[in-house]
């Protein structure tokens, strides 16, 4: 129901409100819902909020650091970044939970997924590749498992 509403406010926003084009917007809101079922169906895992907020706060924090870091790095000649190429061992199965955390590691500054070398590891683009990338990636995961309710499986 919740998906089907948001597609209806969707299709308002798109319409500007028009009254006349509301009949249109319940059917294409409810084509959309199905193919948004029958592609993604419900996940059985519920999002907590307190530690939803801890993983805004934490990343908002991190956010800030590592973005002067890397103005600091690609502004100072005297600092040389080390770019490269980091494989990751992802604890998260395949799937909706972690392509959010994937979309959640390209916002922070120094790192960008480029793809998965398997089922059980990404490839992770980053500006120092002598820095713990693996270590601070884990304890991201770690968070953001927290805030799905779920446990990352690893090995």
């Amino acid at each position: 129901m919740l998906r089907a509403i948001g597609f209806f406010f969707v299709w308002i926003m798109l319409s500007a409100g028009d009254p006349a084009d509301l009949a249109t917007g319940v059917v294409a809101a409810g084509a959309a819902t199905w193919a948004s079922l029958r592609l993604m169906p419900p996940n059985p895992s519920r999002v907590r909020p307190v530690a939803l907020a801890r993983l805004a706060m934490r990343f908002l924090h991190q956010s800030v650091v590592a973005g002067f870091d890397v103005a600091r790095r690609a502004l100072d000649p005297r600092l040389p970044l080390h770019t490269g190429f980091v494989i990751y061992p992802v604890g998260l199965p395949p799937g909706s939970a972690r392509q959010t955390f994937t979309a959640l590691m390209s916002l922070l500054p120094g790192t960008v997924p480029v793809g998965s070398r398997s089922d059980k590891t990404l490839l992770v683009h980053c500006l120092d590749v002598e820095q713990r990338v693996a270590a601070q990636l884990a304890a991201e995961e770690a968070v953001f498992v927290r805030v799905i309710g779920g446990s990352p499986r690893h090995g």
